[in-house]
Order: C-alpha cells, then sequence, then structure tokens
C-alpha cells in the first residue's frame, strides 16, 4: 500500500458569497495580553480573511488564539498572552464570510464510503474496535513523513516502564522516524533510571520485580543529574548506552520536557514555567505532519489544542495526522471531546503499540 496525501481543495473565491464579503475589521490592542471586544477566535481549520479586497489563509494558526493583521499585510496567530500594545487584531464571530473571515471545514478529501447510513454500529473508539487497517496505514504514514514531514511523539512515563518498548521507542529514534519528543520530568527520569539501574520507579523493567530501597533510585538518578548540570554531561558521565535520552542525544532530537506541580527535582532541562514550556512546544507544532501521542492526558490534550489539523508547506496545504494511544477509552476519546476532531484513536497498551510499530518499521 502507498501512501499518498489527500488533495485539498481551496474555496472558490469567485463564489458570490466571498466576492460580496466586506474586508475584516480590525481594533488595536490598548492593554498588553489583552484583545478587543468581538475579537475572532481560531478553529484547527483552515481560516481565511479578506483584506483589501483579497482572501488570505492563516497559515500557522492554532485554537484559542487571535489573529493580527501586520502592517505587510500578512496573517499572525497569537496567544492572548502574547499580544503587544498596537497591534491590529481581527473582529468578528461570524464564519462564513459575512464579516470578511471563513473557517473552510471541507477542505480535503479522505477515502470514504461511497454509502452513507443513518445507523451503525460503534461509531466511538474502544477496545473492541478494529485496529488492523489504522495500524497498517500508519506504518505507510510513518515511512512517508520519514522523508517528507516532522514526526511529533508525545510519551507518557508508561513507555519507558517496560524493556521492549523503551527499546523500541529508542529503535525508532535511531532509524529516523522521531522529529523531536514531547515528555515530561518523568519520562526522562524512568529512561535513565532504566539505562543505568535497569529498574523504573524501583521495578525492573523486564521482571517487573520491586528491588531493595528502590523508591530510592529514580531521586538519586534526578539528583546526580542535577549535579552534572545537563543531561548530555550526565549520560557521559554514567557511559549510558541506551534508551530515549540517549538516542535523542546521540541524534540531535529535541526533547521538550515541560514540568508540573508535582515534579521532583525536576531534571536539568525540564522547563517549570508553564508559558515558557507551551513557547517551547508551539516550535515544534507549528512545524508537526503527524503526531503521535503515547498515555499521557495531558501534554496529549495541550499538544492538540495546539496544533492546527493542516500545514501550508510552499504552495501545498496537507493534512495533519493526530494518533492518540492509551489503554484507556477515556484517555483516547478525551482529545477528541476538547475540539481536536482530525484524531485516530487507538485503545491498546503502549508498549504493545510500539513494540508493534518497531517490529513493522525497523
Amino acid at each position: 500500500m502507498n501512501f499518498r496525501l489527500p488533495k485539498y481543495h481551496s474555496p472558490d473565491f469567485t463564489k458570490d458569497q466571498f466576492v460580496a464579503a466586506p474586508n475584516v475589521i480590525i481594533e488595536k490592542v490598548t492593554i498588553k495580553g489583552v484583545a478587543p471586544e468581538n475579537y475572532h477566535a481560531t478553529s484547527i481549520y483552515p481560516e481565511y480573511f479578506k483584506v483589501d479586497g483579497k482572501w488570505i489563509l492563516a497559515s500557522e494558526s492554532r485554537m484559542d488564539c487571535v489573529v493580527v493583521l501586520k502592517n505587510d499585510k500578512s496573517l499572525e496567530v497569537k496567544e492572548f498572552r502574547n499580544l503587544d500594545i498596537g497591534d491590529s487584531v481581527i473582529l468578528g464571530r461570524n464564519e462564513n464570510a459575512e464579516s470578511g473571515i471563513y473557517v473552510h471545514v471541507g477542505g480535503f478529501t479522505y477515502n470514504e464510503s461511497e454509502e452513507q447510513q443513518s445507523f451503525v454500529f460503534r461509531t466511538g473508539r474502544t477496545r473492541e474496535s478494529s485496529y488492523s487497517k489504522d495500524y497498517d496505514s500508519l506504518y505507510e504514514l510513518l515511512k512517508h513523513e520519514r522523508e517528507h514531514g516532522y514526526i511529533l511523539w508525545v510519551l507518557g512515563p508508561a513507555v519507558i516502564f517496560d524493556h521492549d518498548s523503551k527499546n523500541a521507542m529508542a529503535g525508532l529514534i535511531d532509524a529516523g522516524f522521531v522529529d523531536v519528543i514531547f515528555a515530561g520530568n518523568a519520562l526522562a527520569t524512568h529512561d535513565l533510571e532504566g539505562s543505568i539501574l535497569r529498574t523504573a520507579l524501583g521495578q525492573n523493567i523486564y521482571t517487573q520485580q520491586s528491588v531493595f530501597n528502590g523508591h530510592y533510585n529514580h531521586i538519586d538518578i534526578i539528583n546526580k543529574a542535577r549535579r552534572a548540570g545537563s543531561l548530555e554531561k550526565f549520560v557521559e558521565q554514567e557511559n549510558i548506552k541506551d534508551g530515549v535520552v540517549y538516542s535523542c542525544i546521540k541524534n540531535n532530537i529535541p526533547l521538550v520536557l515541560a514540568g508540573s506541580i508535582r515534579d521532583d527535582g525536576p531534571l536539568p532541562p525540564v522547563i517549570s514555567n508553564v508559558y515558557d514550556a507551551q513557547d517551547a512546544m508551539r516550535v515544534h507544532c507549528k512545524k508537526a505532519t503527524t503526531v503521535i501521542c503515547l498515555a499521557t492526558q495531558l501534554h496529549t490534550i495541550a499538544t492538540g489544542n495546539m496544533t492546527p489539523m493542516f500545514r501550508v508547506d510552499g504552495d501545498t496545504i496537507r493534512p495533519v495526522y493526530i494518533y492518540t494511544v492509551d489503554i484507556s477509552e477515556f484517555g483516547v476519546n478525551k482529545l477528541r471531546d476538547r475540539g481536536s476532531l482530525e484524531v485516530t484513536s487507538i485503545v491498546t497498551n503502549v508498549q504493545d503499540f510500539l513494540v508493534n510499530i518497531a517490529n513493522n518499521l525497523i
């Protein structure tokens, strides 16, 4: 099966609704970080704005932000906190061209069955769903994206609690199927713990047996890493030769670690300020073409909300593919409930998922 990107269909701006539409209305920001009343809030879809009689696409979008018209007539999508005094914010709550704003929901042509029925079984994704086609499609997608895209992985610590999945994830990094990883303090901490002590949270990552005083292991790792001053120096000092952190460093893959209120330590590169972490993640969300989220609900929702369902690549507009994988049905469906509609959900153990992916790609 050869992977092909679905074709994007731009709106027909020769239609009367677009020709007759007014130019957008703007209002300047007077208080830093505060949008004017009646601001337009962005979605995950491609959005066009009529400026001086021409419809312009906001190319680097994300949901729940505002659109700023710059002096050169280009558009910038900004978070509220990043608004500066004097920014020209686009106003309007109508999204069907009436206010010079058009949200294009049906831009991509996906393969769909020709016949549609009003009643079908299993409209949601559950543990009883069949995922064979999803796996096969993902294999082909990742082969394509390794050469043509930007693959973002969002990892919970369950990924490295198992010997096989830890090795599988590291193998995918080495094989070029990873361009950036988002995670928290726990993922990196327990990965390093596993690489040095072969435990995670004090349990052997192969046998799952607890070791004596194992509850000290992860905080010993954090303490030593903090003494080293950086993960690069720590990996070198401890002669670490395997694991996710090691493979990221070896292959120069960005590892964005966002902190949380419950972190112990944390490790040196963990970004403790939530907005600094969001800004660091946003840099990569703008480039992402495929996003795979494994067993981390909050990081998944955050990433999904920052990632639009499309990406502009030169003159081409292509879809962004998002996968969520978790053993919990609630966990995989949560992102869909938050407004990120273009998501494929797989209900399974993430360790089994990763081993399956690695076995079919490496």
